[in-house]
């Protein structure tokens, strides 16, 4: 038997190497027959598991948005590429423990993104983006789910979890009518974080005041995730040139004053 799998992953390493891949399929199977010879070779790979992987899959998924931000294609195709092997291994991993196989994977994700659009592949209306989101809330409920908020990912980042939820409650109705109340709700909260005495009591507002600018992000049509992300980028990239102007001084950090900083930091803007 160990003889069998032994032949039968030199075939695989000779595919992979000298491969004549042509169309999607084969680059795919390409893919696959990499990671499974990768997989029975590497000392490393051989020790992965599930909960192993999952940070690097979180990993190569900011990687892929960070070059999705600077616009830079090539490292997007090598990025892509790192994540798509990152799902593969996933997969081949669940289908060593005989859980599910590609053709599993692939044949879930047709079936319900068919059953979710039935204003595509069925009879049902949606002219907007408002009647797609409400359908598509509506067919989860009608599938099982015994809450709106089923599904929501804790593993998420606690802006971008926030946003989810708000839209998933957004979608049945339970929504700031207009944008003017969601301002009126950040004054209020920002009062009480304002009187807020002890710490728990300054978390707890602070949270709050979170909570209500995330809201407000999405009358503005706006991700809250990518705004503070491009807001971080922004920051960052100004003090750079804050430091590049303290180095070029010749001078140690602790002589400049606040208003020396803040001298530098004022040119940065006007340079962004």
């Amino acid at each position: 038997m160990k003889q069998e799998e032994n032949r039968s992953i030199e075939v695989l390493r000779k595919s992979v190497v000298n491969h004549n891949a042509v169309t999607p399929a084969d680059h795919f199977e390409r893919v696959v027959n990499l990671v499974r010879v990768l997989r029975s070779e590497c000392p490393w790979d051989r020790k992965q598991t599930p909960e192993s992987l999952a940070h690097l899959l979180l990993e190569e998924s900011y990687e892929l948005v960070h070059a999705i931000d600077t616009g830079d294609d090539p490292e997007l195709k090598k990025e892509l590429g790192d994540l798509f092997m990152h799902l593969c291994f996933q997969v081949l991993l669940a289908d060593e423990a005989g859980k599910f196989t590609f053709v599993e994977v692939f044949e879930a994700i047709c079936e319900k993104l068919i059953s979710r659009h039935p204003h595509v592949f069925a009879d049902t209306i949606a002219e907007t983006e408002q009647d797609v989101l409400g359908n598509w809330e509506k067919l989860k409920m009608k599938e099982g789910r015994k809450s709106l908020l089923d599904g929501v990912p804790n593993a998420m980042s606690e802006l971008l979890r926030a946003y989810r939820v708000q839209k998933k409650v957004a979608g049945v109705g339970f929504d700031w009518p207009v944008d003017e109340g969601v301002l009126d709700k950040l004054v209020e909260e920002i009062a009480e974080l304002r009187n807020a005495k002890s710490k728990e009591e300054r978390e707890e507002e602070f949270g709050d005041l979170l909570f209500t600018i995330v809201n407000y992000s999405r009358f503005i049509d706006t991700n809250p995730e990518d705004a503070l992300r491009k807001a971080t980028n922004k920051f960052m990239g100004r003090f750079r040139k804050v430091e590049t102007s303290v180095l070029a001084s010749g001078r140690p950090w602790q002589e400049f004053s606040l208003e020396d900083l803040d001298s530098f930091w004022n040119d940065a803007k006007k340079e962004s």
